[in-house]
């Protein structure tokens, strides 16, 4: 069996994968100044980004929930994966081959079973995409060609074939050395009578990709009268598909999603195609479940809930399709995007409506025309009849909870105007009033005051209360604990301006617990002076353990707070810190003399005493002098 990835080899995969890059394919990043950028965070909920990214570090940092590393371990974090998983799916990016020691190269004994499904999944596409040529796939190229797509069309997404067999590509994927288990495991296999037999047969293949590019799962639609299953058959829940957690088409609209602050939610995977093939390259769509939450998510991430940010939902206008957009309404508040619905007038889906008009007419149906909410309270409003006092309250009773949900004050105002026109109400003021009390209602409910912190101060061997709290928190306790961390980002980010002043600072100098620890992982990793050009490895590597660790890859990360980051400003820093760590010693040393008294003894006293003027004259010369008096 392999053993352990050549340490080397690891370094090599983490040099040679930018971490931007990476981070890119899961959320939209903007300059955050220094050379540092920042998007909303993929690992907790966020309406203003607080994740930040060193693209010369190689390091990300969340100031919200407090992840952070390098490129290993973001990519570990968001997709599950093991340490080696990761370092092989990001050696196979950069074209790197590794070396396992204890063993040699071994790669299908080390690899993980999240890599050995995806590659199962990459395997079975190709093999449908294949078979689309062959003269049984002649039914699923006419489906096609009747929509409009040709053979072009169905490469660029690459649109397959399964065939009709029982175990075609069972038996392909075991010759090319998947087992049993993991076949099943994929969802692309389940269990028949004799053994595994193919889940999709003589149908029309789509590959459904994660917002990596990986494919997670297929969408398979019926092709024959005979085949008794549904018209769409898609993946089941596997450790890698999770149907609530994947959008189609979202590998090929992401960069044009977070360009344009906007996307398009329709309901299949050919109308992702007519929308892409009409230059609406910004579509993407649920796969056989509603759009939810976890969607939205993703979506955020790409869009960075800026002002201008559009969500277009194009809904069938059947039942259906409504019942789907008021669906949608019911998570519209988790966007701070935007969001609106788009249907044809005659109520054509995008692939049939650019059949019959061509791509024009799609491109213009994804244009943002009525507002969700707007649609959401006229399909309440239109169930009463407003021409009766009790129509009108009844619909006013229903629509205002509805616009009371809207979080925005403003908004929330303008829109409760709009209800009362809708219901023909003259009195504004009394809907918009009613709204408001709805609101007020609900937030004294349903409001509760921040969480408590546990244990904030875990990882950091003290009880000390000067440290309330870890990260970015502490820069606001005191101007002490600010200057502190501003003067660990000088020593992390930029050594050579420090030292060699910071190395002859005592970990006592720094009175948050944190910072302290962050002080000894510099001289334990040999100090600011000199640092080589693996320095901040070195510091990371030094800390104790995990929280520590992070605190490094925070202040690494997090923009130094000055215009001019020089010299001067750098002994500013060293001189506060300490000018404050010896005006509390002064303040220890004069109670000690206290508590001596007269009555103590002489030659203590004397040494006491000359403790105190040693230490008042370099107070006072740092006063004068600055970082000359150092």
């Amino acid at each position: 069996m392999a053993g352990r990835i050549n340490d080397d080899d690891v370094k090599a995969v983490r040099d040679a994968v930018p971490i931007d890059a990476v981070v890119s394919e899961y959320l939209q990043l903007r300059n955050a100044g220094g050379g540092n950028l920042k998007g909303l965070c993929p690992f907790h909920d966020e309406k203003s980004p607080s994740f930040q990214v060193s693209p010369s570090k190689g390091l990300f940092h969340c100031f919200g929930c407090q992840e952070g590393g390098d490129t290993i371990a973001f990519v570990m974090k968001i997709d599950h994966l093991s340490f080696s998983e990761t370092v092989e799916r990001l050696a196979a990016k950069a074209g790197i081959t590794l070396r396992y020691e204890e063993g040699g190269y071994n790669p299908g004994h080390q690899r993980g079973e999240r890599i050995r499904l995806v590659e199962a999944h990459k395997v079975a596409a190709q093999f449908y995409i294949d078979q689309l040529d062959s003269p049984e796939a002649e039914i699923g190229r006419k489906f096609l060609a009747e929509r409009g797509f040709d053979q072009a069309a169905a490469a660029h997404f690459g649109v397959g074939y399964s065939p009709a067999g029982w175990d075609h590509l069972t038996r392909y994927l075991r010759g090319k050395g998947f087992s049993d288990k993991e076949l099943i495991l994929s969802g692309l296999s389940q269990d028949g009578r004799r053994g595994p037999i193919d889940r999709f047969r003589g149908r029309l293949m789509w590959p459904i990709k994660d917002v990596g590019g990986e494919i997670v799962g297929f969408g398979a639609r019926k092709l024959r009268d005979d085949d008794n299953g549904p018209k769409y058959l898609n993946t089941p829940e596997t450790p890698i598909y999770k149907k609530s957690q994947v959008l189609y088409g979202i590998d090929l609209a992401k960069k044009d999603i977070a360009k344009v602050s906007r996307a398009v939610v329709v309901e299949g995977y050919t109308d992702v195609m007519a929308c892409h093939l009409a230059g609406v390259t910004t579509a993407i769509a649920t796969c056989g479940t509603a759009f939810g939450g976890d969607h939205i998510k993703i979506l955020r991430r790409l869009l960075m809930d800026n002002g201008s940010a559009r969500v277009i939902f194009t809904f069938d206008g059947d039942a259906a399709g409504q019942k789907a957009a008021l669906r949608a309404f019911e998570d519209d508040q988790k966007f701070a995007a935007e969001t609106y619905i788009a249907i044809a007038p005659d109520g054509m889906d995008p692939c049939d409506l650019r059949l019959a008009k061509g791509d024009a007419a799609v491109a213009e149906l994804a244009e943002p025309r009525t507002p969700l909410f707007e649609f959401a309270l006229r399909q309440i409003v239109k169930r009463y009849d407003l021409e009766t006092p009790a129509g009108r309250a009844g619909a006013l009773d229903e629509a205002a909870p509805v616009v009371a949900r809207i979080k925005n004050i403003g908004a929330q105002h303008e829109v409760a105007v709009q209800l009362a026109g809708m219901l023909g109400i003259l009195d504004t003021q009394f809907v918009v009033k009613r709204v408001a009390q709805l609101a007020r209602w609900a937030r004294d409910r349903g409001g509760k005051g921040p969480a408590q912190q546990q244990n904030p101060q875990r990882g950091y061997d003290t009880a000390s209360p000067a440290a309330v709290s870890s990260g970015p928190a502490l820069n606001l306790r005191s101007p002490a604990h600010r200057t502190e961390r501003e003067l660990l980002k000088l020593a992390i980010q930029r050594p050579e301006l420090v030292s060699p002043a910071f190395d002859a600072y005592g970990a006592d100098e720094f009175t948050a617990p944190p910072y302290a620890a962050v002080r000894q992982c510099v001289q334990d990793a040999g100090g600011a002076t000199g640092a080589p050009s693996d320095y901040l490895d070195t510091v990371r590597e030094a800390a104790p353990n995990d929280t520590v660790r992070a605190l490094v890859t925070e202040l690494a990360v997090e923009t130094i707070f000055a215009k001019n980051v020089d010299e001067a400003y750098a002994g500013d820093q060293l001189v506060t810190v300490r000018l404050r760590a010896v005006d509390r010693r002064i303040r220890d040393v004069q109670g000690t003399l206290a508590r001596l008294g007269a009555q103590g003894d002489p030659e203590q006293l004397a040494a006491v005493q000359n403790e105190l003027w040693v230490l008042t004259q370099y107070g006072q010369s740092l006063r004068n002098n600055g970082a000359a008096a150092l």
